[in-house]
């Protein structure tokens, strides 16, 4: 019996980035948006103004109006597909049900899908968080660092 070799293929390391971030969502419209990095949330989160539901074509849909920087200023508006609803307990205990959507993040000059639910952020600090199965085997969390890639997704000091 021979011997088949086949070549070992590894994953590329995972990106180390600090405990905020800028990052962007592009299918959303977002070019840049200021994010916690946070281990202890399961999930992440996007701070919405408001949101709408509806149906396209049979599926659940939600309109939503984002802002970005939490100024107040004009946001953008945007849709998506309902991935589904699901309870979702806060920092305070409290416990929502939250429509979660997909949408590509970028970081660091890399994208890749993740799942957000829309909530109202605006007693947070920052208007997203950015949870641990978004994360997952894609970066690790310096708690001493802060901003490791520019507002423009370049690599900083």
């Amino acid at each position: 019996m021979d011997l088949i070799e086949t070549p070992l293929v590894l994953a590329p390391p995972p990106r180390i980035i600090g405990w905020r971030e800028w990052l962007s969502l592009p299918e959303l419209g977002i070019a840049e948006i200021k994010a916690k990095i946070d281990t202890g949330a399961r999930t992440s989160a996007l701070h919405v103004v408001w949101q709408e539901r509806f149906h396209r074509e049979g599926a659940p849909w939600v309109r939503f109006l984002l802002e970005a920087d939490g100024s107040g200023s004009a946001g953008v508006e945007a849709e998506a597909e309902v991935l589904d609803e699901r309870n979702v307990t806060d920092s305070g205990g409290h416990v929502s049900k939250r429509p979660f959507i997909r949408t590509l993040v970028r970081i660091g000059g890399e994208q890749w899908p993740i799942e957000v639910n829309l909530t109202d952020r605006r007693r947070m600090l920052f208007p997203m968080l950015l949870g641990r199965t978004a994360m997952k085997g894609r970066l690790l969390v310096d708690p001493a660092r802060s901003f490791v890639f520019g507002r423009n997704g370049e690599l900083g000091s």
